[in-house]
């Protein structure tokens, strides 16, 4: 049966990124500092085209959150650009360029209409004004029977968590504090919605926090 996988970067203070988001600064000021554990990896070099690469536990834990997805959902802002309507005239194509590293479809939850959009590399971005759980059952029919990977950011992380719709929730924590930004569990309560703690890996400079549905 297919899952909905989430796996996000968070600072010991509780933010999946940083203040003052923008087209010119996506996650905020200091958001990527919650990232850097992963930039040397094999895993993460491979998926930008290059060589080489650190072999560790933490390339392990990327490897496996890459494995069995056959469809992303994401938030609105996630996907980026501006508030509001989508510019007709000059229309906001992700953060990726032509060619996204997802290679299979996306699904980008939105207030507001919009013809879906066909990269290269297999990916094509659909835009759903329906509501989370529309967006998670075409994303699991266009997995194929794979799981499906729910990418962020926090608001659409809050809906999916809040519904009890997360089968597996995958925390990287970084060593950081960003001080303010926006924080993943604001809104979700004081309890997990089913989901369990079941693995902690102590790495360098991240720790692995792994949860999932009883």
């Amino acid at each position: 049966m297919s899952r909905l996988r989430f796996r996000i970067a968070m600072s010991l203070d509780g933010f999946v990124a940083g203040p003052e988001q923008s087209v010119a600064n996506p996650i905020g000021i200091g958001g990527m500092r919650l990232h850097e554990w992963v930039f040397p990896l094999r895993a993460w070099r491979a998926m930008q085209g290059m060589d080489g690469g650190e072999v560790n536990e933490s390339n392990r834990m990327v490897e496996e959150s890459l494995a069995n997805i056959g469809a992303t959902i994401m938030g609105r802002n996630m996907f980026g650009g501006h508030p509001g309507p989508w510019n007709a005239k000059s229309p906001w194509n992700g953060w990726w360029g032509d060619n996204p590293p997802y290679h299979h479809p996306v699904f980008v939850l939105t207030h507001h209409a919009r013809k879906p959009l066909e990269l290269k590399g297999g990916t094509t971005f659909t835009f759903v004004t329906d509501g989370i759980e529309a967006a998670l059952e075409r994303a699991k029919r266009a997995a194929g029977g794979k799981d499906v990977s729910l990418a962020g950011g926090a608001k659409a992380a809050q809906q999916y968590l809040v519904a009890s719709l997360v089968d597996e929730m995958e925390i990287h924590l970084a060593p950081t504090l960003l001080g303010s930004g926006e924080r993943l569990f604001d809104g979700v309560g004081d309890d997990l919605h089913g989901l369990e703690h079941v693995r902690t890996i102590a790495a360098p400079d991240v720790t692995h926090l792994k949860f999932a549905r009883r």
